[in-house]
């Protein structure tokens, strides 16, 4: 006779054989779909410059076939992979001083899709005014390749954030990292601040030597213990962060903020020792987790280099590039051995299915942010959400957005009662995030100057950091 609750008896796997489905309204991202259709409303990266020479690069994002390249004339294309003519791939092209020329009939297309040139046909021929190819507008940005692939008349400008600015010696490194997953298990990860502490405190790994052998390392305030989280919507649910509190010493906490902002970008504070040894950092990593397909992404972004976030050296700029990236390893494909002796993020997250079904998951409390980032996609992708509430960018003013993504350290004395240290650490973190909820409203250039100025009501300023 079968159990009254299957799922509840030992050697109970012949109970759990039948695959439920998996969420097709964020994971699937094609043309059509819910989350393709919100994406296409945004620039994506697609791939990084350095990827761009003197032939066509064949590229694929959330399900298209496209061909991505640089003319000669410096002009930067993304087009329909396959020749409107007759379907010739366009990855053998032959790059033009304005252009792509098709190899198989010769016809040349500009950036914009735009016929140039039709060798066998007549020079008044109508096809030149009747046919268009598939193009999407692109353009570089600090070794970056961004498309706008949605309705034409929508296209946005590019977010122009304050930490692209800041540092003013703030250099971008662009890099990527390919993961044989759906999009949304990377994405989601950033919120789930919880593996920090576990899955990269080396717990899983057979000895230290190996661990600092595969670099898998963190600095010692990571992962000496679970941080204190909560987690807040932010631009009126076109976002969200976690807050995550840690205490240093018996002086000094450390309150970190990494924010998603929708639908797939990510601000990621600092990832090395300075982190909580500096007043206030701002971001470490700009990311996009852009799908290829519902079974594949890549992560693009940049890693940022300057005094305050790498004071030490940690970070190394030649260690990223595609599909590969300086922090941490575990980031992209390794030996398998390796894998499985000292896993990370890509084992981790690849190791969920190619689509992680969420209806087998059973979450608990820690899981509070992955599951508010995927109910605020919902949201989005539905027409539910509020307009966003940023401050919007205002280039004759001089005007960037604000991010969340931050690291600052306070002043504030061990309580000898472990459960009082804890509410105290929580509520610091609370006003901390109040003071970066209130810089949005504060013009770029003062921003910085308001938020330190705020910090140092909070402990007195007497913080003995290196500035």
């Amino acid at each position: 006779m079968a159990p009254k609750n299957p799922k509840q008896v030992p050697y109970g796997a012949y109970h759990k054989t039948r695959m439920p489905a998996y969420d097709p309204e964020l994971t699937e991202t094609g043309p059509g779909t819910p989350m393709g259709e919100y994406m296409r409303r945004f620039w994506q990266p697609v791939c990084l410059s350095e990827e761009l020479t003197d032939v066509p690069k064949a590229i694929r994002i959330m399900g298209e076939d496209l061909v991505a390249f640089r003319d000669r004339s410096g002009n930067i294309g993304v087009l329909q992979r396959h020749c409107s003519h007759r379907g010739t791939s366009l990855e053998y092209g032959i790059i033009q001083p304005k252009g792509i020329r098709c190899c198989y009939h010769g016809w040349v297309y500009d950036i914009d899709g735009t016929i140039l040139e039709m060798p066998a046909e007549p020079k008044d021929s109508r096809i030149y005014e009747t046919v268009y190819h598939g193009a999407y507008p692109a353009f570089e940005r600090s070794g970056l390749v961004f498309a706008y692939m949605g309705p034409p008349e929508e296209k946005p400008e590019f977010p122009e954030y304050d930490f692209l600015h800041f540092p003013v010696n703030n250099r971008l490194v662009a890099c990527s990292n390919v993961y044989p997953c759906n999009w949304l298990q990377t994405y989601e990860n950033t919120m789930d601040h919880i593996h920090a502490a576990l899955l990269h405190n080396n717990m899983t790994v057979e000895s230290v030597d190996q661990a600092i052998k595969s670099g898998l390392t963190f600095s010692d305030a990571f992962t000496s213990g679970m941080p204190i989280l909560d987690w807040e919507r932010t631009r009126n649910g076109h976002g969200m962060c976690f807050i995550a509190g840690r205490r240093v010493n018996d002086d000094v906490i450390w309150v970190r903020h990494s924010e998603l902002v929708f639908p797939n970008a990510t601000h990621v504070g600092s990832l090395f020792s300075s982190a909580h040894e500096a007043r206030h950092t701002t971001v470490c990593m700009t990311r996009w987790h852009v799908p290829v397909d519902d079974e594949n992404m890549i992560i693009f972004g940049w890693r940022h280099f300057n005094e305050v976030i790498d004071r030490y050296g940690d970070g190394r700029e030649e260690d990223c590039g595609v599909d590969k990236i300086d922090f941490l390893d575990g980031q992209s494909v390794r030996p398998y051995d390796v894998g499985q002796r000292a896993p990370g993020d890509y084992e981790a997250l690849a190791g969920q299915r190619a689509i992680a079904v969420h209806a087998l998951e059973n979450p608990v409390s820690s899981d509070a942010g992955v599951f508010m980032c995927r109910r605020l996609l919902h949201e989005l992708v539905r027409g539910e959400a509020g307009p966003d509430t940023s401050r919007p960018v205002n280039e004759d003013q001089g005007q960037t957005l604000h991010s969340f993504g931050q690291d600052s350290t306070l002043r504030m004395p061990l309580h000898p009662d472990l459960e009082a240290d804890e509410q105290a650490i929580r509520e610091m973190e609370r006003k901390v995030y109040a003071i970066m909820a209130d810089a949005d409203a504060v013009d770029s250039a003062d921003r910085m100057a308001f938020i330190l100025a705020r910090l140092d009501e909070l402990d007195g300023g007497m913080l003995d950091a290196a500035e």
